[in-house]
This record gives structure tokens, sequence and C-alpha cells, in this order.
């Protein structure tokens, strides 16, 4: 059976308010017609609203309730937990900048990511880099089944890009061109080269023919 409440991100005693506020923005989220009718936001879109229909009606609502409890306590999934998807939208960003992060599990009843903590087991989260270690900012996804205590894990690794970074790269890259220019600034052009050689052979010709008589 499906989690209605996890689909719609409330609590399982959300009042008909929240379940309202709650829908309200996804819709505005996932809508196909926001998201250039991408499947799975069209997919995400319908759970929404698959939800929100059987959690706003009281009647329904009850019945789901009853049959979710003995479900949720008679029937837990005993295959290893799966992360099928984990990504940023950039790997590379300045202190303070936004990054957008999106994952999708599959068998875990338990979904941590580090170092925000405990989420639902597919979703998205936008964040701000306020620190970074050596350089280096890390994100962990734990996907658990508390069942059999298998954890599957991935990691996304943001690095610091500093402002001044085109800067710094524009300046080691004139640093090494420097002594190339200085050596052709000072080396001799090709074509003096071949014309002093070739005085030098005459000079050295007629020396001989002088000096042999």
């Amino acid at each position: 059976m499906k989690n209605y409440y996890y689909f719609l991100g409330v609590k399982e005693g959300a009042s008909e308010e929240d379940i309202k506020k709650a829908y309200r923005k996804l819709s505005l989220k996932y809508h196909p017609d926001k998201n250039q009718n991408d499947e799975f936001f069209a997919d995400r879109f319908r759970e929404i609203q698959e939800a929100y229909e059987n959690l706003i009606d009281p009647d329904r609502r009850r019945t789901y309730d009853q049959n979710f409890g003995t479900q949720e306590r008679s029937y837990r999934t005993t295959s290893p937990p799966v992360i099928k998807s984990f990504s940023a939208n950039k790997v590379h960003a300045k202190k303070g900048e936004e990054i957008i992060i999106t994952w999708k599990t599959q068998n875990a009843d338990v979904v941590k990511i580090l170092p925000f903590g405990l989420d639902k087991y597919y979703g998205e989260r936008i964040f701000k880099v306020t620190g970074f270690k050596d350089g280096k900012f890390q994100i962990l996804l734990h996907a658990t089944n508390s069942l059999t205590h298998r954890t599957a894990v991935q990691g996304i690794t943001i690095t610091e890009v500093f402002e001044n970074d085109k800067e710094k790269y524009r300046d080691e890259v004139e640093d090494l061109l420097k002594p190339q220019r200085n050596a052709e600034k000072n080396a001799m052009p090709k074509t003096l080269k071949i014309l002093v050689m070739v005085l030098l052979a005459i000079a050295l010709a007629i020396f001989l023919i002088f000096f042999s008589k």
C-alpha cells in the first residue's frame, strides 16, 4: 500500500489545512506543464494527486488509515536497500552558492542524508554550502532496511571554487609562458643565424685560399 502521507510530506495526524497547503505547494512544483512534461515530474504529480484525493475525503482517509496501519504492522520487505539515483546539479561551487541534490531509493525504510539528517525515500533538497573542509564538502546518502540491518551508501563531493580562481589560473598560465616569451625575445632570429653562418663560411674559405698560396 502506498504511503500517501509520505507523498505529500505531512505527518499521519496532519490537519485538513496542512494537507491542502502541502498539495498546493507540490502541485506548483511538480506540474508537468511547468517541467516540459518530464516523465519524472509527471509520475510525481500523479502520486501527489492520488494522495490528496484519498486524504482530503474524511471517509476515504479513515478507511485508508485503518488499512495502512494494518499493513505497516504485518509487512516489511527483506529485499536489500538500493540507491537508484543520487546526484547534484553541480560539483564545483563557491561558498554560499545554492546547490540542488536529488535522490531515489528502494526497499529502504530509513533514509538519511548527511549532514542534514533523516529524509524521504526520494526527493529533492536545495541548500547552500556555508563551509568547506580542505576545499571539499561531502554529502552522504544512507538507505537502510531496518528489518535486515543492511545499508546502501553513496556520496557526492562538492569542490570549493574561489572568487579569484580565474585570475589565479590566468596568472599561472602567464608565469608558464613568461620564460618562453623571454627566450623568444633574447633568441636570435633564424634568418639572421643562417646569414651569419654563411658569412663565416665565406670568410673561412677566403682565409684558406689566401694563406694556401
